[in-house]
């Protein structure tokens, strides 16, 4: 097991990268994707708002979700990635992880992270780097440190 990780992620799709030193090569190892983020608001909810009856009130009122279906299907993708990340974790060896991610899921990225995996994340990119190559990745991430 490498002992740094480098996860390169948008709502849609995450690349998970080793290195066995702070700036060795990156290898890639996984690629995670949620096809569901990619599709459109209206695509993820019904064609029209559900109605609420009320008691106190007469008449019907729009049911609205109570998130964003885009926000909330970039969290359930956040709470995969960091399942996936527990378990590598827990295979031991990772001295430090870094998170690269468009600005956004970024910090709904930091949020789904258990605890021993927060404390490992050494470094942060707010950047969508996911379609590009190893190597412009590679650049990025080490310009940071």
């Amino acid at each position: 097991m490498a002992n740094f990780i480098v996860v390169v992620a948008d709502a849609a799709r995450a690349r998970i990268f080793s290195r066995a030193k702070k700036f060795s090569p990156l290898q890639e190892d996984t690629v995670l994707t949620h096809p569901e983020s990619r599709l459109r608001r209206q695509d993820l909810v019904s064609d029209r708002p559900g109605t609420v009856h009320e008691s106190s009130t007469p008449g019907e009122s729009d049911a609205s979700p109570p998130t964003d279906p885009k926000r909330l299907e970039a969290e359930i993708f956040a709470r995969e990635l960091s399942q996936h990340l527990q378990g590598l974790r827990a295979q031991g060896n990772i001295e430090g992880i870094t998170l690269a991610a468009e600005p956004r899921f970024l910090g709904i990225l930091r949020a789904a992270l258990d605890d021993g995996t927060a404390k490992l994340v050494i470094n942060e990119v707010g950047a969508s780097l996911t379609r590009e190559s190893i190597e412009r990745i590679q650049q990025r991430i080490d310009q940071i440190d």
